[in-house]
């Protein structure tokens, strides 16, 4: 319902009010307001991607957007590989459903379910995997080492 109630003041501001307005959203379905709508121009912050992430050049063009750059957002703001890593997986699967929503039209629920359940169980085994290499085992004791190794085998259980 976000999106509705953006679409619908966005409309309500062009139609009604009239003034200038800087509307920043994440949204990239209200850039069609803009062959829409009269008065309504969409602009977007430049960007320059390398392969160490993308660079905010902090310049406005005229144009939308042609993809989110959220997760780089995460990472620059310090959030936790964990949650990182988590955040793409599920961009994954959010982009492949919506490819299959796209050509069939709707998602059988079984099939919906079967691959939640699937891609919950990659996750966390993906993260005991992730934990375990990032694991500094030649600066461990052995102590720690088979803490560490017992504690991954309790999470390994509670999946």
């Amino acid at each position: 319902d976000g999106l509705s109630i953006a679409w619908a003041v966005a409309e309500h501001i062009a139609a009604k009010i009239g003034c200038k307005t800087l509307f920043a959203t994440h949204y990239h379905e209200l850039t069609e307001l803009s062959e829409k709508a009269e008065g309504i121009k969409n602009c977007c912050i430049k960007v320059q991607e390398n392969p160490d992430g993308v660079l905010f050049l902090r310049k406005i063009v005229p144009g939308s957007a042609d993809k989110s750059y959220g997760i780089e957002v995460a990472k620059l703001a310090g959030f936790p590989q964990e949650v990182v890593r988590r955040a793409e997986n599920l961009l994954t699967v959010l982009e492949e459903k919506e490819h299959r929503l796209g050509k069939t039209g709707r998602v059988v629920q079984e099939e919906a379910s079967v691959n939640e359940r699937v891609n919950l169980f990659n996750y966390k085994a993906k993260t005991l995997l992730d934990q375990l290499k990032d694991l500094p085992v030649d600066e461990m004791t052995p102590i720690e080492a088979l803490n560490y190794l017992n504690e991954i085998k309790k999470k390994a259980k509670e999946s």
